[in-house]
């Protein structure tokens, strides 16, 4: 395959991405939306090891459906609240990019997101997650700056927890969320082909507080990440506390994944 050939495809490829490699942050998501037309297929699995190992694995569809908006469909399956693996639910989420000013490796985006889950567990945590911990609904805003290699993000959202399947009472109803993330683009120096791995270096603040309760914590979520071929993603990350007063599953978490995306296939 000749030099122009490979510039081309990499051309086309960036164009494929409106998020740049460093702003696919591990524990948040950015403002930019991946691909239109496209299907990201991603299996998780996080857990933590006191005061006896349990995990959760997830399995999440992202779609693409325009340059503006794209969806995810999430299942979850864990032993957090019994000794045995078994289904815990499922959640939707959606993202619509309202506001873009870009330029030549920089670009400033603001998108607003929802979730909703329904899932079956007892409930005794003080965190409201609607990563497979609570049914309830979730709406935020999220703003991100790329600046060459450099992308910051932060994120601030409210969460309403209902009573899980099962008749359930969530411990608190309401909680606001709040996120701060950096990513670095390491590797390649210079692109010359879509074959280039990608190497990125994350930095995340993840806090969380209930109005009124004197409940509140906030993480810190160091995470490498690889993306081989423009198209399968791998991320490592774990998360540990800076600052901690509320009861929850997500305190000292390791998290490994696995993503594969599908380009314009539905066109």
């Amino acid at each position: 395959m000749t030099k122009y050939t490979w510039l081309t495809l990499a051309g086309m490829l960036a164009g494929l991405y409106t998020a740049s490699a460093q702003e696919l942050y591990v524990n948040s998501e950015p403002a930019s939306n991946m691909a239109a037309k496209s299907l990201g297929i991603r299996l998780e699995n996080q857990g933590y090891f006191k005061p006896d190992y349990r995990n959760r694995t997830t399995l999440e569809a992202m779609l693409g459906v325009n340059k503006y908006l794209m969806v995810h469909g999430t299942a979850y399956m864990s032993d957090f609240y019994q000794d045995k693996q078994r289904f815990e639910g499922v959640s939707t989420y959606a993202k619509y990019r309202f506001y873009s000013v870009d330029s030549v490796q920089r670009h400033f985006r603001m998108a607003a997101f929802a979730k909703a889950s329904s899932i079956r567990n007892i409930q005794y945590n003080q965190e409201i997650s609607l990563e497979g911990d609570n049914t309830g609904l979730q709406g935020g805003l999220v703003a991100t700056q790329l600046m060459h290699k450099l992308a910051v993000s932060g994120t601030l959202s409210y969460l309403r927890a209902f009573e899980n399947r099962g008749g359930y009472e969530p411990v608190n109803r309401n909680s606001i969320a709040y996120s701060v993330s950096a990513g670095y683009l390491l590797f390649p120096k210079k692109y010359t082909n879509y074959e280039q791995t990608n190497i990125n270096l994350y930095a995340e603040l993840l806090g969380k507080s209930n109005p009124g309760k004197g409940q509140y914590y906030v993480d810190i979520a160091p995470a490498v990440q690889f993306i081989f071929n423009s198209v399968l993603r791998v991320d490592l990350s774990y998360r540990t506390p800076l600052t901690n007063r509320m009861l929850r599953n997500t305190q000292n978490m390791y998290l490994v994944r696995v993503e594969y995306n599908l380009f314009n296939i539905f066109n």
